[in-house]
């Protein structure tokens, strides 16, 4: 079964990055991602943009507000 991991525009959520990796399936397009431990328990692996994943390093802040696209903290 097929998970996206794009954000939502209307999730809301705050953590720190746990891991970044990227991936080309279909060995054209390269997809960056993060892996995100919430401040309120558990985990979740999100898509981010290239300018995005490249300022982020484990153990940053990451914040994602209502409406907005996810950003450093």
């Amino acid at each position: 079964m097929f998970r996206s991991r794009r954000v939502r525009k209307n999730d809301a959520w705050e953590g720190v990055v746990a891991d970044k990796s990227r991936n080309a399936p279909d060995g054209s397009n390269l997809y960056h991602y993060v892996e995100v431990a919430l401040n309120g328990g558990g985990t979740k692996k999100i898509r981010v943009t290239r300018a995005l994943w490249d300022s982020l390093s484990p153990g940053d802040g990451l914040v994602k507000r209502t409406g907005s696209d996810p950003e450093r903290k």
